[in-house]
């Protein structure tokens, strides 16, 4: 069923109260109820300390949560002259339609600048409000993506597929491409609300893989505002991300065949300005589940064999096959990483069918290369760690003209 708008009429007659503000703050959420209440007086108190002359509304989008969420939200006092609403969004479930939520009131608002933060957030701080926000309303931004610093085994996602993808299609260094905290200025509110793709699985469930790649393919103004460390309820890769890495792949698999014309084009990549002063929170460090890791990927190899024979180039599943048989840990390096990745993206475009069975399959192979990553960099600090990172995003580029070619086979 479509939707012509995600906002309930009570929200709407609020919205008309409202009639305008300078800054919308919006907060998706979905039982959340231990987190929401601190999420919402932080950002009340930057924009307090540093938005005290303009008009602002924190706006919850929920989507009808079944604990305390709305009740602890409702109570959660924040700064006079600031408004604040809570309210269950119109339509399909799904991080996706909270946010549209968010930029349909944003538009209706008129707002100068459109904040979206997680709300099960730990390190959200006050300076949050400005390193986000003036570069749209001083600067001309359109688009702000959190840069955050995270302990090397967490955002094992963003910097296995995400990052990676978005810089080699697209030719831009986003960091951190689906972190969850972006800024957007009205002209980009506009566009994404003109999209078709609101009641598609994109919009549901992508929400920040589409929203980075349509800033970047359209040419907008981009930035990233430095956050400190991004501190949030630890997911282990091994036991919580299947569902998280099934949406990013097949959103950004989607979003080349749309996109086919734009991305084959693009040699290379620019850096994107990283803005605003330092936020002085370090990451925590915390374990991952290594041999759950290793063992998805021996199931996998047993399962999926025939059919990973048939995707992969043939060195990189003869490596597959020795890795299943060996008892200690080997590593998967970086270029036979993205070949993988590049052969399932090519077969995706390929297949017209079955798209959410293929990405199950490249699940294991993931898993092994989590695994990989942890163990070459048992000894590495944080620096060290990035640079090895960024090793596998220059490989990224370095083998497009592999994909192209494994594209039109």
């Amino acid at each position: 069923m479509k939707y012509l708008t995600a906002i309930r009429e009570d929200l709407r007659n609020r919205l008309e109260e409202i009639e305008n503000v300078d800054i919308l703050v919006g907060i998706p959420s979905y039982n959340v109820e231990k987190t929401v209440g601190f999420v919402i007086e932080q950002v009340g108190k930057g924009l307090k300390k540093h938005w005290g002359g303009l008009k602002t509304l924190i706006l919850i989008s929920d989507g009808g949560s079944v604990d305390d969420t709305r009740e602890v939200a409702k109570v959660t006092e924040v700064p006079p002259f600031t408004e604040k609403a809570v309210y269950i969004y119109r339509g399909l479930p799904g991080k996706g339609t909270a946010v549209r939520a968010l930029l349909e009131a944003s538009e209706h608002l008129k707002a100068r600048a459109t904040i979206m933060v997680d709300s099960d957030l730990h390190s959200i701080g006050p300076d949050w409000m400005l390193n986000l926000i003036y570069p749209v309303i001083k600067e001309g931004y359109d688009y702000i993506a959190p840069y955050y610093k995270r302990y090397k085994y967490d955002a094992t996602i963003t910097n296995n597929i995400a990052y990676m993808l978005i810089r080699a299609l697209y030719g831009k260094r986003i960091r951190q491409p689906i972190g969850g905290d972006f800024a957007f200025s009205s002209r980009l509110v506009r566009s994404l609300l003109d999209d078709e793709r609101w009641d598609t699985d994109v919009a549901r469930f992508g929400i920040d893989t589409w929203i980075t790649t349509t800033a970047v393919k359209n040419g907008y103004k981009l930035g990233q505002a430095r956050l400190g460390a991004k501190l949030h309820e630890v997911k282990d890769p091994s036991m919580h991300l299947g569902p998280m890495f099934r949406q990013v792949v097949i959103t950004t698999f989607e979003l080349m065949e749309d996109y086919e014309n734009v991305w084959k084009e693009i040699r290379g990549s620019k850096p994107v300005d990283i803005l605003g002063k330092d936020i002085g929170i370090e990451p925590e460090e915390f374990n991952i589940d290594l041999d759950s890791l290793c063992e998805s990927f021996k199931y996998g190899y047993i399962e999926f064999r025939p059919l990973w024979k048939e995707i992969l180039n043939p060195e990189d599943f003869a490596l597959l096959e020795k890795i299943s048989k060996e008892e200690d840990y080997a590593i998967l390096g970086h270029e036979n990483w993205v070949r993988i990745v590049y052969d399932f993206a090519s077969t995706f475009h390929q297949w017209k069918r079955h798209h959410a069975k293929l990405i199950n399959t490249m699940l294991p192979i993931y898993n092994l290369r989590v695994a990989s990553l942890y163990h070459a960099s048992l000894d590495m600090g944080s620096d060290e760690f990035e640079s090895l990172i960024e090793e596998a995003a220059g490989t990224f580029e370095e083998l497009k003209d592999y994909l192209l070619k494994r594209w039109e086979e």
